[in-house]
């Protein structure tokens, strides 16, 4: 018997514009049995070197998904930035950003034991972005904008929401990820003034609750009073909860085997932009978050989103 996500997700069609802007950067994945401390020399494991950033893993989950987005990711010349290149080109992915010069960053990701990784990063031309990039985007009304906390955190962030500022009648969605403690309060303030879509994992909410003063028990209500913007919070394996006005509720995470988290909130916000770019309900689009966050952390690395027809396999009967 078809499950009703499954029907659901073969009405999956765009009829909003989407634009991802960000970072694409490489990811070169190593297991550690432990982290590393002060003076110490740990061996160890690499498992792989694979594409990576935010914004790009976000880019190939809306690609299988059959959803056609505006890629801003700035590429450049180098090592890193020809490797990024080849392989976008191999999944028909192109960005609509080339740096003239400068490489692109790179990231060492450590995985423990059960999962969890520590990124170490190295920023490049995706932390380096400038008014001319921005210019050439075709940003039309009604669309979708996701944006990093890397990139906001980063010295272009005044400059991106001075961009995002200018734009009309758009939605953002950000993903302030571990950097919402970087970002400063007059920055936070006007990027918070867009009325965007937030979403946060619990750690994020408990750092974001702390910021503005609010109880971490009722986080969702008071982020309503106080912004009047949309909030999700993930909780991994027991699902997300979201708020958006008098709109609230908690939609369960699917069953996976967790190999490693790299890309989960990455591959989360690719699925819910899918959702949210074919008129989903906030809660539907959600759920397809939680269905492709449960695939990625079910395979190596974060690049590795699934097509819907994996998906309505995978979850044909559930």
């Amino acid at each position: 018997m078809t499950s009703d996500f499954a029907r659901h997700l073969e009405t999956l069609q765009a009829t909003r514009p989407v634009t991802v802007l960000g970072a694409a950067v490489i990811d070169v994945i190593a297991d550690a049995y432990a982290l590393p401390w002060r003076g110490c020399d740990i061996e160890l494991k690499q498992q792989g070197v694979n594409i990576g950033g935010c914004a790009l893993n976000i880019a190939i989950a809306l690609k299988r998904l059959g959803i056609t987005a505006q890629n801003a990711l700035p590429v450049g010349h180098g090592v890193w930035a020809d490797i990024i290149r080849n392989a976008m080109a191999k999944q028909d992915l192109h960005s609509a950003v080339e740096a003239e010069t400068g490489d692109n960053g790179w990231c060492l990701a450590l995985v423990e034991p059960d999962g969890e990784r520590t990124f170490m990063s190295f920023s490049g031309v995706e932390n380096q972005w400038q008014q001319p990039w921005l210019d050439a985007l075709d940003v039309p009304p009604a669309s979708l904008v996701y944006l990093s906390g890397y990139q906001l955190a980063s010295p272009c962030g005044e400059l991106l929401t001075t961009w995002l500022e200018g734009l009309h009648n758009v939605t953002a969605f950000i993903d302030f990820g571990p950097r919402i403690a970087d970002i400063s309060d007059s920055l936070m303030a006007r990027i918070m003034a867009c009325q965007p879509i937030v979403s946060l994992n619990r750690q994020e909410a408990e750092i974001a609750a702390e910021r503005f003063g609010m109880d971490p028990e009722s986080l969702g209500g008071q982020w309503q009073k106080r912004f009047a913007s949309a909030l999700i919070v993930r909780h991994d394996k027991d699902g997300a909860g979201f708020f958006n006005g008098d709109d609230s509720g908690y939609v369960p995470a699917f069953p996976a085997t967790v190999v490693d988290t790299i890309g989960a909130g990455d591959s989360h916000a690719g699925g819910t932009l899918a959702g949210l770019a074919a008129g989903w309900s906030l809660a539907d689009a959600v759920q397809l978050g939680n269905a492709v966050a449960a695939w990625v952390v079910s395979h190596r690395g974060g690049d590795c989103a699934p097509t819907r027809a994996e998906l309505l396999l995978a979850h044909k009967d559930v």
